[in-house]
């Protein structure tokens, strides 16, 4: 076991220092840290002259999808080439030829591509604790939120780093790569939205209004002065959207598995205190069916009406919901795991068979 190790911590050595010469590499982790301090500053400025009292946390919500953005735009252009590079590079076949196995070889390329990755989260992380420092942000998002980003950008590395193995031209696998993750987190949400179009039901709504006409009023004020007359009730049907029963395709989606991860944090009218519980909020909202007859009798409640509405709040919705994180974790870490498997058995030696014009030194 340790010998299968220290043959991976070879191969992540040669990587590593391949991108420490790399000048660009340099120039993407300044971009990104800038972008990071110019995003920590306007929402810093913005959210502070609303008044709020809770900026750490809203900032530190904000901030750590906008790091998994910029890692999961990042890391495809650092994975996706990984093995074919090589191979085009004519490098692949010195390494193939020495003790290393296809498999060594694979999993060093990955563990490389995700340190790659993690660098652009530490250097975010001063301006995390900035957030922090302000106050508002709770010790559970701060624990749970940075690892789940650090898997999340693994398993963007760890199919890069596959799918470079598994098809011959870098350029294609990069590509490739780019709309694996656009799939999973634009392509569930398209894939929501038409499949919550489709399953529809019908809802049947009855409602009593007051007689205006019946009954008698100030026609000043407008105010019913005497005794209301209720009207006929009114039914109506009409077609809604069933999301409840298409909600799970948000499951695989980083950004709500991020969210849905965190633990919530509500303020004491049981609204939510940061982007984290916004957006598991309606992920969970998604998960109620809708009742399919409703009635509101509104002459019955006029004379005690009072303008307030009455709804669930999100921490309601999180009572009589369920969460969904650890399935789209799982969803992940298996297409990565299939990812790295593939591109094992497309580089391991020696060969059978290869595809027409590959190269093998």
């Amino acid at each position: 076991m340790s010998g299968f190790l220290s043959g991976i911590g070879v191969i992540v050595g040669l990587e590593l220092r391949q991108r420490v010469r790399s000048v660009a590499w340099y120039v993407l982790l300044g971009v990104s840290g800038f972008l990071v301090l110019v995003v920590t500053a306007v929402l810093g400025l913005s959210l502070g002259a609303f008044g709020n009292d809770d900026v750490g946390g809203a900032v530190f919500s904000a901030l750590i999808f906008f790091v998994l953005l910029l890692g999961t735009l990042v890391s495809p252009a650092v994975s996706g080439n990984a093995v074919n590079g090589d191979r085009d590079a004519g490098t692949l076949a010195t390494t193939q030829v020495t003790q290393a196995t296809a498999g060594q070889l694979v999993l060093g390329k990955f563990v490389a591509a995700w340190l790659t990755a993690l660098a652009f989260l530490a250097v975010s992380v001063p301006f995390l604790i900035v957030a922090v420092v302000i106050g508002g942000v709770s010790l559970p998002a701060v624990l749970v939120s940075i690892p789940v980003v650090a898997i999340e950008l693994g398993v963007v590395a760890a199919i890069g780093v596959g799918l470079s193995g598994v098809i011959q031209r870098p350029l294609f696998s990069v590509v490739v790569t780019y709309l694996a993750v656009a799939a999973l987190s634009i392509g569930t949400l398209i894939a929501f939205g038409l499949a919550m179009l489709t399953m529809r039901t019908e809802v049947t709504s009855t409602y009593i209004d007051v007689d205006y006409e019946a009954s008698e009023y100030d026609e000043t004020t407008g105010a019913i002065t005497g005794e209301i007359v209720c009207a006929e009730p009114m039914t109506s049907t009409y077609e809604v959207p069933r999301a409840d029963a298409v909600w799970w395709l948000l499951a695989a989606n980083p950004y709500v598995v991020l969210a849905d991860a965190v633990p919530p944090s509500f303020d004491r009218n049981g609204n939510g205190l940061d982007l984290f519980t916004g957006i598991a909020g309606q992920v969970r909202q998604a998960q109620i069916a809708p009742e399919v007859e409703t009635f509101y009798d509104y002459c019955a409640e006029f004379n005690n009406f009072s303008g307030a509405e009455d709804y669930d709040t999100a921490e309601d919705v999180y009572a009589k919901t369920v969460p969904s994180w650890f399935v789209g974790l799982i969803i992940h870490i298996a297409l990565a795991a299939v990812a790295l498997w593939g591109a094992a058995r497309a580089i391991r030696t020696p060969s059978t068979r290869l595809a027409k014009g590959s190269r093998i030194a």
